[in-house]
């Protein structure tokens, strides 16, 4: 007889059924109006070859082969647990006495679970914390660049993550959207901490019914959904600042900026309008210089401003657009269009970055807080921002320079990391590789053999969230979820919160660590601790008893629209911004103040090195755009059957133009090689007339497959083999991961097998895992 078991995840709420002892279906959210078909591969995830059935430790580490030494899917003993967490325990202590708490690297970035008691990022992070210390990660890979920038121009990060100007406000009042980077259907099918409500969609049909008129701007087409009809403007990459420079100074030279929201809102136009008129550096930004670099004629760019001018616009932009180089100043200019516009606070209007880049950005709800765990001390820690990883591991003693700060990089010893793949986030990966060997143990608690796990030491198996009981909850939906658990776990896999708690008794915490809790009484002590915050937002939810039961909670709809900055716009001497000035700043004296060459005090056009106006584009003339993929999250159920049905022979699909396939005598469905100076790629052909020519994009989340080769060539179709690892600018030192240039050619050689999804083979006849046995 089958048992329904309530359950959640980020790409949506569902019920798992189960029979004898084994998850054989998944049911969506009954409540769900736009479930998206990633819930079928859950059960694939849960019975993948890839998951890890017992703890190993890598046969060199044993031998004390430590520092610079080669990993990846070799020698790995398998191991008592007993054995596994005294290793991981005494090489953390040992650690930490003689280098101290910053040489431990504690991990991880990632999306872990939508448990919000087994996140493992938040567990690993706060053994670490009672252990004293350890160096984390700010900011984030999404919009790293923009989340360090908007609190000097707007005071807040609100206008990135939430609440925004919602919905319902921009179907009654807006006439015009400008969506530079499009309002992709795909990354609506996620939210952070869990989807109760896919509302996207539903919203986006009813807007597009109310005859507003959309415009993606975007070298995609596909980043608009046909039901928009929306018009392309189909923009060269990574030019969108000198674009939206250029409809600024249309306004301007025609008279049509507001003058007055510039001159009671803003600091700084004083400033930034000599710029633009050229009468700062010579270079008027017309519209005609921004079409010779864009490739919009100079009469789209003239008429997109005339429109915005003329009828009620929302501007928009999705994260994906401030990871390149230079990042931050899309972003920035387009503050400064909004507010040359007038409408930043107004109904409708205004200003918000990520309509389209998540499941949540827009819908209408009430600001009640999430349920989480307390918030972890690193109180003997430095945090460093997440993008530089590479960096941090490369350059011990050295200063990293980041929005103001001098930051001395610590000599990492130990890479600990759960709940996330840095081969899958982090750009270059054989440069990541590289200074990830430098480090002399990597301990990484993780379900699957990742590209992480494969490059450890020590590997702990960890359960996924079928295995466990949990809560899942995100600001960004209305419904409160229980994850009951389904089933057993699969091997000898353990919570992260048990094995942690293991590790902390050899260390002397457990009790500081567990706070004599276990799961049941962890999950009802987090749900009351969001009970009782939740009565200071006027509403109450049942006790725990009844949501477990139920299997959710629902909070109650807003009972008015919500616009963001509309108390500022109103009154702006009485609600000021959390600025220096108090106003949006056009003109940063802080940024400015710095010193740093590359971002100066207002937004500005710069050439990108990599970019199809680039002298590299005469040896790589493709620009690569990297996306993220409808057929997983990031790299989670890449072992799923909706990820397998969307790859080539295999490999992961490349979006291309006819014309460039033409050149290159290249057929849809080819095997192609991409290729740059920092790698190569496999690939599957997808020819498609929706991509400008000189363009190619691939989705990232393919798990990284290289050869046992000099040249390390991936056979699976991992763009971060080939995208470049530098920060934006000092200021957000944020990811640049979004584009790279490339070339293309058919790959004529025997096609190799991708063995990524399969298990590493275990060194268990050895005599070192015969002695450990």
């Amino acid at each position: 007889m089958a048992v329904i078991k309530p359950h959640a995840a980020h790409w949506g709420s569902y019920d798992a059924v189960v029979e004898d002892g084994r998850v054989t279906g998944i049911r969506p959210f009954a409540r769900d109006p736009n479930p998206g078909a990633l819930l079928g591969a859950v059960p694939d995830a849960l019975y993948s070859r890839a998951r890890i059935d017992q703890p190993y430790i890598r046969a060199g580490w044993l031998r004390g082969e430590r520092r610079g030494a080669e990993r990846g899917d070799r020698d790995f003993v398998p191991v008592s647990w007993d054995r596994a967490i005294r290793f991981a325990a005494e090489a953390s202590a040992q650690v930490r006495a003689e280098s101290g708490h910053t040489s431990i690297m504690g991990g991880s970035y990632g999306w872990s679970s939508a448990g919000r008691f087994h996140h493992a990022k938040s567990q690993l992070q706060r053994f670490l914390g009672l252990g004293g210390g350890y160096t984390t990660q700010v900011t984030n890979y999404s919009y790293g660049a923009g989340m360090t920038l908007m609190p000097h121009v707007l005071g807040t990060n609100d206008v990135i993550q939430g609440p925004v100007t919602d919905w319902s406000s921009i179907l009654k009042h807006t006439r015009l959207m400008l969506c530079i980077g499009g309002l992709p259907l795909k990354n609506a099918l996620v939210t952070a901490g869990g989807a109760g409500a896919h509302e996207y969609v539903p919203w986006l049909k009813q807007i597009a019914e109310a005859g507003v008129r959309f415009v993606n701007i975007s070298p995609f087409r596909g980043d608009a959904p046909d039901f928009l009809d929306a018009e392309w403007v189909p923009i060269r990459p990574n030019t969108d600042t000198a674009l939206i420079l250029a409809m600024i100074h249309t306004l301007v030279e025609e008279g049509l900026e507001d003058r007055g929201f510039l001159a009671t809102h803003c600091t700084g136009w004083d400033r930034l309008r000599p710029y633009v008129m050229g009468e700062a550096d010579g270079q008027p930004k017309t519209a005609a210089w921004a079409s010779a670099i864009t490739e919009v004629p100079l009469e789209k760019i003239r008429a997109l401003a005339f429109e915005a001018a003329r009828l009620p616009t929302m501007l928009t932009a999705t994260w994906s657009i401030q990871r390149a180089e230079h990042g931050e100043q899309p972003w920035w200019a387009l503050v400064a269009l909004a507010a040359a516009l007038g409408g930043i606070g107004k109904p409708g209007q205004g200003v918000t970055f990520g309509y389209g880049s998540m499941n949540g950005m827009g819908t209408p709800r009430r600001e009640i807080p999430s349920v989480s765990m307390p918030a972890s001390r690193n109180a003997g820690g430095l945090s460093i921002p997440v993008a530089r990883v590479t960096e941090l591991l490369e350059r011990p003693g050295e200063i990293l320079q980041y929005n103001g700060r001098d930051i001395t990089l610590p000599d990492i010893r130990i890479i600990w990391w759960a709940g996330g793949n840095p081969f899958h986030h982090h750009q270059d990966l054989n440069r990541l590789l590289r200074a990830w060997n430098r480090a002399e143990t990597i301990i990484v608690q993780e379900p699957w053999w990742t590209a992480a796990a494969r490059h450890a030491d020590i590997v702990l198996p960890a359960t996924t969230t079928l295995e466990r009981n949990d809560i899942a909850s995100s600001s960004r939906d209305r419904f409160v979820r229980a994850m009951h658990q389904a089933v057993a776990p699969v091997g000898q896999a353990r919570h992260d919160h048990d094995m942690l708690a293991d590790m902390a008794e050899h260390l002397g915490f457990r009790d500081r660590f567990t706070e004599q809790r276990d799961e049941g009484a962890w999950l009802r002590h987090l749900y009351e601790r969001w009970r009782n915050a939740c009565r200071h937002f006027d509403f109450a939810p049942p006790g725990f008893e009844e949501f477990w039961e139920t299997g959710h909670v629902e909070v109650p709809p807003p009972e008015q629209d919500f616009v963001l900055f509309e108390d500022f716009a109103r009154d702006p001497a009485n609600h000021p911004l959390n600025t220096p000035s108090g106003k949006v700043e056009l003109f940063s004296d802080t940024i400015a103040g710095f010193g740093y060459e590359e971002i100066g005090g207002h937004p500005r056009w710069q050439p990108p090195i990599e970019f199809l106006g680039a002298e590299l584009a005469a040896r790589f003339p493709l620009h690569l755009l990297s996306y993220q993929p409808a057929t997983r999250l990031h790299g989670q159920l890449d072992t799923g059957r909706v990820a397998a049905a969307s790859k080539i022979q295999g490999r992961e699909p490349l979006l291309m133009n006819p014309a460039d396939a033409a050149a290159r005598g290249l057929a849809d469905g080819a095997i192609i090689r991409v290729f740059n100076d920092r790698g190569a790629c496999l690939a599957g052909l997808q020819v498609t007339d929706g991509i400008r020519r000189g363009v190619v994009a691939m989705a990232t989340g393919a798990w990284w497959d290289p050869e046992q080769r000099p040249g390390r060539l991936d056979v699976h179709g991992n763009p971060n083999v080939l995208t470049h690892d530098y920060g934006t600018s000092r200021l957000g030192q944020g990811s640049a991961a979004q584009s790279c240039l490339v070339e293309i050619e058919a790959f004529a050689e025997a096609l190799p097998p991708v063995t990524v999804h399969d298990a590493p083979r275990p060194v268990a006849d050895s005599p070192m895992a015969l002695a450990l046995s």
